[in-house]
């Protein structure tokens, strides 16, 4: 039976349960909070992209992102009222036959050197799993695709193919396999000759691109500089003030108040996270050891009952048959009440 304890018990883990959650829907709206401020997407466009290779990251913010980039999130500090996201694009890209994709971030940047835009998205996904049912860079590639496919009737129409924007698809990964920790892939399309020697204007197919960001535990200083940055970042090993300070000395990124804020609601997240967890992760070793203690003990009682059943009834045929009282011993097989009586008759103290 279902009773008060065991409910409330429930109710109680529901409830962490809940918390956590909560929790970490606010933990990954702050986490693309900070990576939509164009000091880490800077940092991004000159380590992803190699239009922005050659310049500095204060070039990059001050004159190649347009506007300001757009979150899918609404903003977790509700006194911030004068924080829009991007201008003139929207977050979802909707279709009668492909359905509705919501993109984390999105927003443009001008190529230096032509001064045309590219359309960039920034996918973040912190799960456990890197191969959640599918490959991530096949959804990577998919939204690429869309982002070239929504651009009919806004960036080019009929037939001027020629006015395609290149678009990029960008993920982080919090926490990928082993062999893919602290690595940066990308994926594009590249000009192969099978037969004959052609060079076609790399602009006409080098279109899309998706990049894999796998973080890890800082390893060295040596490391590759973004990488260093967002795990530095995305850590719940190092508190806000180190943090801050790394953000200010070692990547030259400035900690406006917003952005130190956003440092400080995350860490806070993170570690309340990792203690619900924790708690809850007791409470429900606990029940579970409670009632694999119970089922145990069952067992163990029906065994050691069955095998002293067994001894008595055993014992009680052996009296039965020495003395010749085979009608006793035909009716105790199938009278229970009646082999009981015979026991208690019977059957020396230590078996009853």
């Amino acid at each position: 039976m279902y009773n008060e304890e065991d409910k409330m018990g429930t109710e109680t883990t529901l409830a962490k349960v809940i918390d956590i959650a909560d929790d970490k829907m606010r933990y990954d709206a702050v986490c693309k909070r900070l990576l939509s401020e164009k000091y880490i997407l800077a940092w991004i466009m000159k380590c992803c992209m190699k239009e922005f290779e050659a310049y500095s990251i204060q070039e990059i913010v001050s004159h190649y992102i347009s506007g300001t980039p757009q979150i899918s999130e609404v903003s977790i500090f509700p006194d911030e009222t004068n924080a829009p996201r991007i201008d003139g694009t929207g977050l979802e890209d909707a279709t009668i036959t492909e359905g509705t994709i919501t993109y984390d971030i999105r927003f443009f940047a001008k190529t230096p050197e032509s001064g045309e835009h590219i359309r960039l998205i920034i996918n973040v996904e912190a799960q456990n799993d890197f191969y959640p049912g599918y490959p991530l860079i096949k959804r990577a590639l998919y939204y690429c695709s869309r982002m070239i496919s929504a651009q009919y009737g806004t960036e080019f129409s009929n037939s001027h193919y020629e006015k395609i924007k290149k678009v990029y698809s960008i993920w982080i990964c919090m926490n990928p396999p082993e062999k893919r920790k602290n690595s940066i892939t990308k994926y594009t399309i590249t000009e192969h000759n099978v037969y004959g020697e052609v060079k076609e204007k790399e602009e006409n197919y080098d279109l899309l691109t998706a990049v894999m960001i796998c973080l890890g535990k800082e390893e060295t200083k040596e490391q590759n500089q973004l990488i260093s940055l967002l795990n530095t970042l995305f850590s719940t090993e190092i508190d806000k003030n180190k943090k801050k300070e790394m953000l200010e000395q070692d990547f030259e990124i400035p900690v406006t108040q917003e952005i130190e804020k956003e440092v400080s609601e995350m860490c806070n997240l993170s570690k309340g996270i990792e203690e619900k967890g924790i708690q809850q992760g007791l409470h429900q070793g606990i029940q579970q050891g409670l009632y694999q203690g119970i089922q145990q003990g069952l067992h163990q009682g029906i065994q050691q009952g069955l095998q002293q059943g067994e001894a008595r009834i055993n014992a009680l045929n052996m009296i039965l048959l020495n003395a010749g009282r085979f009608e006793d011993l035909k009716r105790a097989v199938t009278d229970i009440d009646y082999q009981a009586q015979l026991m208690k008759e019977l059957l020396p103290k230590e078996l009853q």
